[in-house]
């Protein structure tokens, strides 16, 4: 007697072959991301036209980034890949000091925002087509600058606009959130094709991709309407646009930089001397953007009377007790958990003190303003990557540094609140 095919039994269906299941996966990663980008595209929200710019911005940026990683640090001896990352750290201190300058009597006036974005975004695809077939030359770090200096254009102005384009009802807040989620968005979209790019063509495919990326956000921009000046309160000005009442606020948001710099380059050195695969290290890289886009999703939610300073605060003390369970309990998944919770403890505070700088910057000191402080970010995350990628610090006793770190921020940076609040009381009572 014949016996019956099992394959042909109504209640069972065929095997599916696992790369078949991996493109429908892909497919459907795909079509998540191309549904919210269609509704942005066909929006007459400001906001969400510049949303779209920011995700092929930040894509051509994570493209970038993929190629220089295997290029510089992945494909290197350990100590002969510190002293590289350490001569592209001292790079990255460049683009501001050479930016800054120029871009201040730009951004103090509203009309030239948009251009400057353009040209930003379409000089980084001209650089970026230069530099793909000279990965293994001399010119590899100036021209990465030259891209990093463009960068950092676009991520000054990107204050600027936010500002103008956000609408009254979804607040400054809610804005950066959203602005936040679409660059983790363009991140996360870009790097499986960098990745098949760069096995396909080497580090040079996903320069090209990156070029792409950026004339598409070159082009996106030319959609945009001419930004408006939104009137504020008067706010008192000091020397270079120091704002008084930041000070505080920019003292937790500063440390929460440098510490963020700090442990990427701990975890990543560390990992590396255990010769955990570049895997392990995209797994820790993965959590902390996790990290970023989970406190994205969450910032919109808290009550709109919840003060910034506070988010501040709650996030350095978060941080700390995170260090110290990683210190106590090392290891991959551990390393992992923390990074994710330093991600969002990082983009909390960037989001609370952004909102806090964009609400007290007058409007004719924008440039000043911006130009200030993302100075001193770029400065303290290079800064805190500078100390793990020139000394061959111990994991976890990097991390012990982290957590005292942590407390003397959090510590000083709540003395300062209480004090500036009782100052308030005390001019309020006059």
């Amino acid at each position: 007697m014949r016996r019956p095919d099992p394959s042909s039994h109504p209640h069972r269906s065929a095997r599916i072959p696992i790369w078949q299941l991996a493109l429908l996966g892909l497919w459907r990663a795909v079509q998540g991301s191309v549904h919210p980008l269609q509704r942005m595209w066909r929006s007459r929200d400001a906001i969400d036209g510049y949303a779209l710019v920011h995700f092929a911005s930040v894509a051509g940026d994570a493209l970038l980034a993929i190629a220089l990683a295997d290029s510089v640090f992945f494909s290197l001896p350990v100590d002969e890949s510190r002293l590289k990352v350490a001569a592209y750290l001292a790079f990255t201190m460049l683009p501001l000091a050479l930016a800054g300058p120029l871009l201040v009597p730009v951004l103090d006036r509203t009309g030239p925002r948009r251009a400057v974005t353009v040209l930003a975004a379409a000089g980084r695809a001209a650089i970026a087509l230069a530099l793909a077939p000279r990965l293994g030359t001399a010119l590899l770090f100036p021209l990465a600058l030259g891209i990093l200096v463009l960068s950092k254009v676009h991520a000054i102005t990107k204050n600027g606009l936010t500002m103008a384009y956000a609408s009254r009802e979804e607040g400054l807040m809610r804005a950066n959130a959203r602005l936040g989620r679409i660059a983790v968005a363009g991140a996360i979209v870009a790097a499986p094709f960098g990745f098949l790019f760069l096995k396909i063509w080497g580090g040079a495919g996903p320069i090209y991709l990156a070029a792409i990326a950026w004339t598409a956000a070159a082009t996106l921009t030319l959609r945009l309407p001419q930004p408006s000046a939104k009137g504020g309160p008067p706010t008192s000005l000091g020397p270079r646009g120091r704002v008084p009442s930041l000070t505080g606020p920019a003292i937790g948001a500063i440390g929460l930089r440098a510490a963020a710099g700090f442990l990427l380059f701990l975890a990543a050195f560390a990992l590396r001397t255990a010769d955990v695969s570049p895997a392990g290290f995209a797994l820790v890289a993965g959590a902390a953007v996790l990290g970023g886009f989970v406190a994205d999703l969450v910032a919109p939610r808290l009550p709109t009377d919840t003060r910034e300073e506070a988010v501040v605060i709650a996030c350095v003390s978060a941080a700390c007790v995170g260090a110290l369970l990683a210190a106590r309990l090392y290891g991959l998944p551990l390393a992992t958990l923390y990074a994710f919770l330093a991600g969002a403890a990082t983009e909390f505070g960037r989001l609370a003190f952004q909102s806090l700088m964009q609400r007290a910057a007058p409007e004719g000191a924008l440039g000043r303003v911006f130009v200030r402080y993302e100075v001193f970010f770029q400065l303290a995350w290079v800064a805190g990557a500078f100390v793990p990628a020139l000394l061959p610090i111990d994991f976890r006793f990097g991390i012990l540094l982290l957590a005292a770190f942590y407390g003397v921020l959090g510590a000083a940076y709540a003395w300062r609140f209480r004090q500036r609040r009782r100052d308030d009381r005390a001019a309020g009572s006059l």
